[in-house]
């Protein structure tokens, strides 16, 4: 395991507790975060917020724009250009209005933490500076949810343009956690005329960083990350502009992962299905029931 990749040092005595029934595990919220990308000449670097130490999940690590669904991201059908809600519900693997509200929590987080918008008057333009007073005022009233994103696409005559973003992972937080999100990874390219500020009251620090860099910081410990994080940023190395990487969107696996535990030699053994760089080995330091299966959480017996 890195010394960069965030473990809260609770986890151990979670996982046995879930195991063995003495904690139950909640529902995840649905969530969205965006991948913002920018060309530079040694290649696209991503837009990344460092959140809060003071945050009470994943604080000091280093995350993308992002946050959960607001109920009203799919009470009605909102402005849309792009691909069709239908399209857009058989790539995410949900309904229709679900599709919806994954989408505009994408976009919708994205402007509330970075100040950048994918929206435009028509389904072919972007709307430029969004940094004016009134710009702020609206994405104050948003972050306050006293406007919904929908009334503020209508107050200001945009359409959300889905055909910017592609949909590129979904990670689960584990069964263990009592914060859980049920999270979709997007990838976007920065609109020309736009420009990226940390305007999120859970980031101390925004950065533009290339993800070849990023990942090499986290594995020499000096930046903190969750795996879903390393894992997105080692899939976007291989692309040489935002655009290739975009385009390559719809290629990508969505199918969920969620961590497993089990307990294995004396050692409890943490692990994400299809991402062995992430497996941790804790010491027990106690006893699991053998053969108790909760969800995504299988705890078994020494063998």
């Amino acid at each position: 395991m890195s010394k960069g990749q965030w473990y809260p040092p609770e986890w151990p005595d979670r996982i046995r507790a879930l195991a063995s029934g003495e904690l139950t595990a909640v529902p995840p919220k649905r969530a969205a975060t965006v991948m913002l990308l920018r060309d530079t000449p040694d290649g696209p670097a991503v837009h990344m917020l460092r959140r809060r130490a003071s945050m009470a999940f994943a604080g000091g690590a280093y995350a993308y724009p992002g946050g959960g669904v607001d109920p009203r991201d799919d009470d009605h059908l909102v402005r849309w250009a792009g691909p069709s809600l239908d399209d857009w519900a058989a790539r995410l693997g949900t309904g229709r209005a679900e599709a919806q509200a994954i989408v505009c929590a994408a976009v919708r987080e994205t402007y509330e933490e970075a100040g950048v918008l994918l929206a435009g008057l028509t389904p072919d333009t972007v709307v430029g500076d969004t940094t004016g007073d009134d710009w702020e005022a609206d994405r104050k009233a948003l972050v306050d949810r006293d406007l919904s994103f929908a009334d503020f696409l209508d107050r200001r005559g945009l359409v959300l343009r889905s055909d910017l973003l592609g949909a590129w992972a979904r990670w689960i937080t584990p069964e263990f956690e009592p914060r859980r999100y049920d999270t979709w990874f997007f990838v976007a390219a920065l609109p020309e005329g736009q420009r990226t500020r940390n305007a999120s009251t859970e980031a101390d620090r925004t950065v533009w960083i290339r993800p070849a860099d990023a990942t090499a910081g986290y594995d020499k410990g000096d930046l903190l990350m969750m795996p879903p994080t390393v894992s997105t940023l080692r899939a976007l190395q291989p692309y040489g502009t935002a655009a290739q990487a975009l385009a390559a969107a719809g290629e990508q696996d969505l199918t969920p992962v969620l961590a497993k535990a089990r307990l294995e030699g004396g050692e409890l053994v943490l692990s994400w299905p299809g991402h062995d760089e992430f497996t941790k080995h804790v010491p027990t330091g106690g006893t699991t029931a053998a053969g108790i299966t909760t969800g995504g959480i299988t705890a078994e017996g020494e063998r």
